[in-house]
C-alpha cells in the first residue's frame, strides 16, 4: 500500500497566530515569576512589593519611615490590603505609570543602589488584584499640601494603566495610602509570612518603624533602633573590573567622547589618565585616540583582557547605602537579644558587568537567636538583598550557597542545624543579580559566594573564641564547685588537727579557692562586635 502523505503546512498558515502580546499579557499567564505562587508567598510578595516601594521613596526623600501595613479577611482565601506610609507620596501626573504600567519607573535606569530594580513591583500587585478579584487599588496620595484619591487598574492588553475616580482631598496626611482587594493569598504566622518579612525588614532597616494589623485584629509593632538616616546612595558609573566585552561595546557606541581614552575616562569610576596610559602599554595594537564608536569586537577583547591586568582602586563605599555595623548590632540586639553577636562588614568589590557590591554579615548566638525546631533551637540563615528580606527559593541563593560550604566546626558549632545560632547576610550593590523576576534569590555568581563565604568566615572566628571561652569557663565552674563541695569537711579536719577555729579556717580556704578561680567572679563578655 502506498504511504499516505498529508499535505505540507505553509509558513504563511503556521505564521497566522503570529502575535505581539504586551509584557503585562506575559505575566498574567505567569505570575509566578513575580512571586504570585502558592496562596501564602503571593501575599508576602505584596506586601514586599509595597513595603520596599515606601522605604526607598522615604529615604530618598530623607523621612525617617512610618510605615503601617493593615489585612483582613474579606472571604476564603481573599484578604484586604491597605499599605501607608509618611513618604513624599506620588505626583497625580505619574500614579497611573508608577503603580500600573509594568517596567516603568525610576530605578531601572539609574545606576543607583535602591531596593526595587525593575519597575514590576506595584505594577505586579494591581495586576494580580485585576486577575483575582477583578477589582482596581485604591490610592490615596499627598505631600503635605496638596492631595488626591483615584482608582487605578491595569488595561493588560496594551499594558497602560487605567485611573479613574480621581479627585482633590484634605491633605491632612503625608504620603501614600495604597488599598486594594486581592484573591488565591492566605495570611499565615510562618517562616514564610508577612508577620516574618516584616520583622526581617525591621532587622535590616533599624531606622524603620513598622505597625501591622492582623488579620484577627492583633496589632505588631516594630519600633526603629535608630533615628538616624542610613547614608544616601550616589549614582554611580560602572567599575572596569568586571566589565565584560559586550558591556564595552555597548557604552562605547553609545558614548558622545571623541576618543577612546576620553570616553573610558568619562564613562568608568577610577580611570585616569595614567590608567588609560597603562592600558596602551598593554593593549599596544588598540588605537586609543579613535572614536568610539569605531570600536570593534577584537579592540574591546584586548581592553578588557588588558584591564584585568591593571591594578584598581575598589570602588567607592559611598555608591552603596548598608546596613552599617552599628545599626545591625543595634537591631540584633532589640529583636533577637542573643548573648553573642559579632558584625562584619567587608570592602566593595565587583562583580561581572563592573558592579560594585558589598557583603556585611552578623553571627548572633543564644537568646533568640536560631529558629524553633522539634528538637529545640535550630540554626538559622536571614538573608537580604540591599536590606530586603528574602524569604523564598532559598535553596538556589549565593547566600545559601556560601553559608551551607562553610566549616562550622571550626568555629565550634558542631552542627549548624542543631545550635541557637543566625547568620545575617546582607548585599549591597547598584544592581544585585536576582536568579528571577520574584527577587528571592541571589544568582550563585562566584566572586560574590566568595565574598560571603569571607564575611562570614571573619565573624565565626569571634563566635570560635567566644564559645572556646565559655567552655573553658563551663570547665572551670564544674572544678570550682567540686571543690567546695568539702571545703567544710576539710575546715572541720583542720580545725582538730591544728585547734584553730573551724570558721577561720573555712574563711581563708574560701578565699584561696576563690583567689583561683578569680575569672568566675567576673561580668563575661557577653557582646562582641568585631571591627
Amino acid at each position: 500500500m502506498a504511504a499516505i502523505q498529508k499535505e505540507a503546512t505553509s509558513a504563511d498558515e503556521i505564521f497566522k497566530e503570529f502575535k505581539e502580546h504586551s509584557i503585562s499579557e506575559f505575566f498574567r499567564k505567569n505570575s509566578q515569576m513575580l512571586g504570585y505562587a502558592g496562596k501564602v508567598r503571593s501575599l508576602t510578595t505584596i506586601i514586599h512589593e509595597y513595603v520596599t516601594n515606601s522605604l526607598d521613596a522615604c529615604e530618598e526623600a530623607g523621612i525617617l519611615p512610618d510605615i503601617s501595613v493593615e489585612i483582613k479577611e474579606i472571604g476564603e482565601n481573599k484578604y484586604s490590603i491597605k499599605v501607608s506610609d509618611n513618604g513624599p507620596g506620588i505626583p497625580q501626573s505619574h500614579v497611573g505609570k508608577a503603580l500600573a504600567a509594568v517596567l516603568a519607573g525610576t530605578k531601572f535606569h539609574r545606576y543607583m543602589q535602591q531596593r526595587g530594580q525593575q519597575g514590576i513591583g506595584a505594577a505586579g500587585c494591581t495586576l494580580f488584584a485585576k486577575i483575582t478579584t477583578g477589582k482596581p487599588i485604591r490610592v490615596k496620595s499627598s505631600t503635605g499640601k496638596q492631595a488626591f484619591s483615584c482608582d487605578i487598574t491595569i488595561d493588560i492588553k496594551n499594558n497602560k494603566p487605567l485611573v479613574t475616580e480621581q479627585e482633590k482631598i484634605e491633605p491632612t496626611f503625608r504620603g501614600l495610602e495604597i488599598a486594594g482587594e486581592f484573591g488565591e493569598v492566605k495570611y499565615e504566622n510562618s517562616d514564610h509570612g508577612v508577620l516574618e518579612y516584616l520583622r526581617r525588614t525591621a532587622l535590616s532597616n533599624p531606622h524603620c518603624s513598622i505597625r501591622l494589623v492582623e488579620p484577627d485584629g492583633k496589632e505588631v509593632s516594630f519600633p526603629r533602633s535608630v533615628s538616624d538616616m542610613p547614608k544616601r546612595p550616589k549614582l554611580i558609573k560602572p567599575h572596569p573590573l568586571g566589565i565584560g566585552t559586550n558591556d564595552l561595546l555597548e557604552f562605547a557606541h553609545r558614548a558622545e567622547s571623541r576618543k577612546v581614552s576620553s570616553f573610558m575616562i568619562d564613562a568608568f569610576s577610577r580611570v585616569t589618565q595614567n590608567k588609560i596610559d597603562e592600558l596602551r602599554a598593554i593593549a599596544k595594537d588598540v588605537d586609543f585616540d579613535k572614536n568610539p564608536s569605531q570600536l570593534t569586537w577584537d579592540d574591546a577583547e584586548k581592553i578588557v583582557a588588558a584591564i584585568k591586568q591593571v591594578k584598581w582602586i575598589a570602588p567607592d563605599l559611598d555608591s552603596m547605602s548598608t546596613i552599617g555595623e552599628n545599626q545591625v548590632s543595634a537591631a540584633i540586639k532589640n529583636i533577637l537579644n542573643p548573648t553573642f553577636m559579632s558584625v562584619v562588614e567587608r570592602k566593595p568589590k565587583v562583580f561581572r558587568g563592573g558592579i560594585p557590591f558589598v557583603v556585611e554579615a552578623g553571627i548572633a548566638y543564644g537568646g533568640n537567636a536560631g529558629k524553633s525546631g522539634t528538637q529545640g533551637a535550630e540554626g538559622n540563615t536571614l538573608r537580604f538583598g540591599n536590606k530586603v528580606p528574602l524569604l523564598f527559593d532559598s535553596s538556589a541563593c549565593a547566600i545559601t550557597e556560601a553559608v551551607k560550604n562553610i566549616d562550622w566546626k571550626r568555629y565550634s558549632i558542631q552542627k549548624f542545624e542543631e545550635e541557637p545560632v543566625s547568620v545575617l547576610v546582607n548585599v549591597s550593590s547598584v544592581y544585585i543579580p536576582y536568579s528571577g523576576v520574584g527577587k528571592q534569590a541571589i544568582s550563585q555568581e562566584e566572586e560574590i559566594i566568595d565574598e560571603i563565604k569571607l564575611a562570614v568566615q571573619d565573624a565565626g572566628r569571634n563566635l570560635q573564641r567566644y564559645l572556646h571561652g565559655m567552655k573553658t569557663r563551663s570547665v572551670q565552674e564544674t572544678r570550682y564547685k567540686m571543690i567546695m563541695r568539702y571545703v567544710s569537711q576539710l575546715a572541720g579536719d583542720l580545725s582538730e588537727i591544728t585547734g584553730d577555729k573551724r570558721e577561720e579556717i573555712e574563711a581563708k580556704l574560701k578565699a584561696l579557692i576563690e583567689g583561683k578561680y578569680k575569672a568566675l567572679f567576673e561580668a563575661p563578655k557577653e557582646q562582641v562586635q568585631e571591627e
